[in-house]
């Protein structure tokens, strides 16, 4: 029998917020652009190529750019990386935000997991989300990102600390947009939740979870 998910982990991009997907296939098709060259190149080499070390905190912003370009025209493309970085910037799905609020106001621990370049200003536009949740862990601060496994129990070790109490990993629910963020998770006994239309991944979490979620 599954166990009751009493602690749940929230990816950013993609779930709390709107994906980048849609913005960079925006651009594609503006500058003329193959349909999905963005995602291509971000999961070529996708341990080591230039959005992986952006996220680690390894190259800066103009790295990025230098190296990103690069390997666009390695692949036989001109693309521009400050229009793609632009496209990073999501809108907050506020059904989603409602359902942190529910869980939250059910008493069940929340973490946001989020791969990012820089971490997030608690004073900035981010700011009122970080408050919803326990623990917030960036890829930029730890060095380690998504699908990388130490990062999954490294949250779980935060939340436990955070709420002062020890969580079973499979009663850890976790929403992502990219299946390969989920499988390490998976296998630790993670309860994963892909989300491709919200309003099915909320519906999912509130049977995992019990908690109304409207």
């Amino acid at each position: 029998m599954t166990a009751r998910v009493t602690a749940v982990v929230f990816d950013l991009g993609g779930v709390v917020t709107t994906s980048p997907l849609a913005a960079f296939g925006d651009y594609e098709r503006e500058v003329g652009l193959p349909e999905g060259t963005v995602a291509r190149l971000n999961t070529t080499n996708p341990h080591d190529n230039a959005w992986a070390r952006f996220e680690r905190s390894e190259l800066d912003t103009d790295g990025f750019v230098e190296v990103f370009e690069a390997e666009a025209r390695a692949a036989g493309h001109d693309v521009d990386a400050t229009r793609v970085l632009a496209a990073l910037h999501g809108r907050v799905r506020p059904e989603v935000v409602t359902a942190v609020r529910r869980l939250g106001d059910a008493g069940l621990p929340l973490a946001l997991l989020s791969n990012n370049a820089a971490p997030m200003d608690p004073e900035g536009e981010h700011g009122p989300l970080m408050e919803l949740f326990d623990v917030v862990v960036e890829s930029s601060v730890e060095g380690i990102r998504k699908p990388e496994p130490a990062i999954y129990p490294l949250t779980l070790e935060r939340l436990c600390r955070a709420v002062a109490r020890e969580i079973d990993p499979t009663e850890v629910g976790y929403l992502d947009d990219l299946g390969p963020n989920l499988k390490p998770a998976r296998a630790l006994g993670w309860q994963t939740v892909k989300v491709v239309d919200p309003a099915d991944a909320l519906a999912e979490l509130a049977r995992l979870t019990g908690v109304d979620l409207t």
